[in-house]
């Protein structure tokens, strides 16, 4: 009796699971414009393209809210002097005390490299910023960006390759995302304050408007359907994939590629910031050995 009344718990899980984690491919099917949607469009191929106009930037949002699994897109960014522009793809949930997992690219000048900005908030705090150099042109293609979040960790990955872990230490002091739903945003705005070169180079409005396409959006996630997601996204099952033990750390074919980015393009660690460092200003994850 024991065995059939686990087993219909399971079917039972495994059912509901199944329905948390289904999306439709489709992006027009599963993203609306929440800012700006007179400044983009979707295409006949169902491609999004964001638009600048010195008036302002636009930007889309997922229709669903998730808690674990895999979000990605293929983007190509603004072409040319791309200088004070900012595109975005991140996962954020709302409020004071929201979590945010972001991937940023800063534009910059023709010859220099667009610069990866990416930072994760958790309980309304940040400040965990690191920066890379792009390795390739990516206005030139479309290329893949993934965030990928589980209850062990937060990987960012571009075109499959791991550039950045943030771990699940389970101290409380450490804190982690993993009790708000999170809703996928793109959008494509103005910072030259700050994004090219510390705000020294400004956005060229003579060469506006600007453009950055989307594509692809893909979501292996849990489907939030409310305060029960918690459970039932966290479940070790066979639906819940992102959950298998295999998933709890990097292998060591990515752990590898990984460092190999780092140690070439990463130009900006929070943890290795002298200012924040002579200040005390250090996350207690900055102590522990994250690879």
């Amino acid at each position: 009796m024991r065995n059939i009344e686990a087993f219909l718990i399971t079917l039972l899980v495994s059912t509901f699971l199944r329905d948390l984690s289904s999306v439709d491919a489709a992006l027009s099917n599963n993203i609306y414009f929440y800012w700006g949607a007179q400044r983009g469009r979707i295409t006949a191929g169902d491609d999004c393209e964001l638009i600048l106009h010195k008036h302002g930037g636009s930007g889309i949002t997922s229709k669903a809210s998730f808690l674990y699994g895999s979000i990605s897109m293929r983007m190509k960014l603004v072409p040319g002097n791309s200088a004070g522009t900012v595109t975005a793809f991140y996962l954020s949930s709302f409020g004071k005390r929201h979590d945010e997992i972001d991937f940023e690219f800063l534009g910059n000048v023709p010859g220099q490299p667009y610069i990866i900005h990416t930072n994760i908030f958790t309980q309304g705090r940040g400040k965990r910023e690191q920066q890379f150099r792009v390795w390739f042109d990516p206005s030139k293609d479309f290329h893949n960006y993934t965030i990928f979040w589980n209850p062990f960790q937060v990987v960012w990955l571009v075109d499959g390759t791991p550039i950045r872990v943030y771990h699940n230490y389970h101290d409380p002091e450490i804190n982690f995302p993993d009790s708000q739903a999170m809703r996928a945003f793109a959008s494509l705005w103005n910072a030259d304050q700050w994004a090219t070169q510390g705000g020294r180079v400004k956005t060229d409005w003579s060469l506006a408007p600007f453009t950055a396409k989307f594509q692809d959006f893909e979501m292996k996630a849990c489907v939030w359907r409310g305060p029960k997601s918690i459970h039932y996204c966290t479940i070790n099952s066979p639906t819940n994939w992102w959950t298998d033990p295999m998933y709890s750390e990097l292998s060591d074919s990515q752990l590898s590629r990984m460092n190999s980015v780092r140690k070439e393009f990463m130009i900006y660690d929070y943890c290795r910031d002298p200012k924040r460092i002579i200040n005390g200003d250090l996350p207690k994850e900055c102590s522990i050995l994250s690879y």
